[in-house]
């Protein structure tokens, strides 16, 4: 437990530090390979075909992925605490440094946010096309902007706290089947024509494994809210919160983005563009004032308090497991 605690707060300080370096080898991109490979075998160039049989190949797929990714997982720490623990500790350290995202959340966001300080609007338009799934060409600054941080606000859950929730509970091996499931949600989780019943058990299996973790993040973040500083209203923001937090197709996607929305006094989501199709989407919040670029500072801000806040109860969590 002692190792497990070390390298579990380690590893956090390292993401805070380093972020995701991306000549470096990241499981979550072989997870991602592994997924694009068995879509390829399963699919192939046929997409149209019956749908029981996706289905059916959907579930497979999720079986394949989770299997290998925790045979994987069990291996290396097995072999790595069975030469020594401090190797051990070590190599688990790595691993929840791997699956935690904070900095790269905020150092992707902050590329759009530098883009339209430097008013360079078609440039922000394709940084952040490149952290959300939308159609970004037709979106003003303040449609940039607010897609920078409903992104931030939304994976501060998925991202962040979920995966460090699961990494806490279960070591590093169920950190990293959190994140398989929820890099399947992201690759093939489409409502469309080739993803409906392929991806279904891959997005139904993310909803199930986000309902408690994205509520959890919701209550740390409206925390955060409270002791972030004036540019915050916690009082808003867990009133947002129980308005708002299922004004999402997914129920678990408004959580955080309700609190982020009440906590910076702004409107977020409302109708967004997907593959060249209107998506009608309720609005979360109240539009006290229009959304501004500085707004993806705070919102990366409220992030890492809220990133800190929930460390520091997995910390105590894991300390008083380990002296009872």
């Amino acid at each position: 437990m002692k190792y497990h605690i070390m390298a579990f707060f380690l590893g956090f300080l390292l993401d805070l530090l380093f972020g995701d370096p991306y000549f470096l080898p990241h499981p979550i991109r072989l997870i991602g390979s592994l997924i694009a490979k068995i879509e390829k075998c399963f699919l192939g160039k046929n997409k149209n075909r019956n749908e029981k049989r996706k289905l059916r190949q959907g579930v497979c797929m999720v079986i394949i992925v989770l299997f290998s990714t925790m045979t994987a997982a069990t291996l290396i720490l097995f072999l790595a605490y069975s030469m020594n623990c401090y190797l051990g500790m070590a190599v688990e350290m790595i691993m929840t440094y791997q699956i935690l995202a904070a900095k790269c959340l905020k150092d992707d966001s902050m590329k759009v946010y530098q883009c339209l300080k430097e008013k360079t609007l078609p440039e922000a338009r394709k940084a952040v096309s490149m952290i959300v799934g939308r159609d970004t060409d037709c979106l003003d600054e303040a449609g940039v902007a607010k897609a920078a941080i409903e992104t931030v606000a939304e994976n501060t859950s998925d991202g962040v706290i979920a995966p460090m929730l699961y990494t806490a509970l279960g070591g590093p091996i169920l950190g990293l089947l959190y994140k398989a499931v929820n890099t399947m949600d992201s690759m093939i989780g489409y409502k469309n024509d080739t993803y409906l019943y392929f991806g279904r058990a891959a997005a139904k299996l993310d909803d199930v494994v986000n309902f408690l973790p994205a509520r959890i993040s919701a209550y740390f973040m409206i925390l955060a809210s409270f002791i972030g500083g004036k540019c915050f209203s916690g009082k808003r923001a867990y009133y947002i919160y129980k308005r708002d937090n299922r004004n999402h197709a997914s129920p678990n996607s408004a959580q955080t983005e309700s609190v982020c929305a009440g906590a910076l006094g702004i409107q977020l989501a409302g109708d967004a563009s997907y593959f060249g199709k209107t998506v009608k989407k309720p609005y979360i919040g109240d539009n006290v004032r229009a959304v501004e670029y500085e707004d993806i500072k705070r919102v990366n801000r409220l992030m890492y308090l809220t990133a800190w806040i929930s460390e520091m109860i997995c910390l105590f969590a894991l300390g008083f497991l380990y002296v009872f």
